[in-house]
């Protein structure tokens, strides 16, 4: 097959609360001769909170950062589901909208700058499955996973709206996702089936509601470790954070034990390709 190249937009989680994700993406890009080209001039896409403050500015921001990816004339790639929902919704609004683009290219003519939608945005794992292809993918897996029972935390971001991403995730269906699990089988390993998966994680209310934040985590953990999970992989840093970190104020809250491991989509990859 021929080289598959993207644009990598990293966001900033990946680079600085979580940069395992990226080292992973990278070791997964590496071995599977994928080129990725990072857009180190890009920024934040706002993190749903600065589209609460200032809708203008959050569409600005990210159509900048779409930009970046437009000049190289490549699909750009995501590596969290909060990024990729808010740079699909700015470009839904700037497609959809003449004027309010018009409005929006003002201000990005300020640094040079100009949106013309011309690019496709989707996430790293829609690229590993739709566009390399899990047949490839099986072909190369050096460390099969066969001996682990593996639970896919989809997230809410990522598949819903379902409208908003049906294009680049290829109608991954909102209430029955299935592209982590095919992955998890392509590798070998046992995909666990279970009622949380495509729930939130609670990470949006963290600063707001903690008890509902740490709620929604441990209710999905507990899920997935009655489920007879041995893992949970996520292909999302936010969720990451949020079910890696909060373990321990879950179980107090829930009043049941609450100690799984959790990979970043990626690192699963990598593992079973031998990196």
């Amino acid at each position: 097959m021929s080289q598959l190249r993207y644009a990598l937009y990293t966001g900033c989680t990946a680079k600085e609360s979580t940069p395992e994700l990226l080292s992973s993406t990278l070791a997964v890009a590496k071995k599977l001769d994928i080129e990725l080209l990072i857009l180190e001039e890009a920024s934040c896409c706002g993190a749903s909170h600065l589209q609460d403050f200032d809708p203008f500015l959050s569409h600005v921001l990210n159509a900048r950062n779409i930009c970046y990816a437009e000049k190289l004339g490549l699909t750009m790639i995501t590596l969290c589901n909060t990024c990729q929902i808010n740079l699909a919704m700015t470009k839904e609004k700037l497609d959809s909208n003449p004027e309010y683009k018009e409005k929006v290219n003002k201000k990005l003519a300020e640094v040079g700058l100009e949106y013309k939608g011309n690019v496709e945005i989707k996430h790293f794992l829609y690229a590993l499955v739709d566009d390399y292809g899990l047949e490839n993918i099986a072909a190369k897996v050096e460390v099969p996973l066969s001996n682990f029972n593996i639970a896919p935390f989809y997230g809410c971001h990522n598949i819903r709206p379902s409208h908003l991403h049906e294009k680049s995730n290829n109608g991954e269906n909102p209430y029955n996702p299935t592209s982590m699990d095919r992955l998890i089988d392509a590798l070998e390993g046992k995909s666990v089936d279970y009622e949380s998966k495509n729930k939130c994680c609670g990470f949006h209310v963290d600063l707001q509601a903690p008890q509902t934040s740490n709620t929604l985590t441990g209710n999905a953990l507990l899920d997935a470790i009655d489920n007879n999970a041995d893992v949970v992989v996520t292909p999302c840093p936010l969720c990451h954070l949020n079910m890696d970190i909060k373990q321990k104020s879950a179980t107090k809250l829930l009043k049941r034990d609450i100690d799984i491991p959790v990979l970043h989509m990626p690192q699963m990859v990598a593992l079973a390709l031998g990196c």
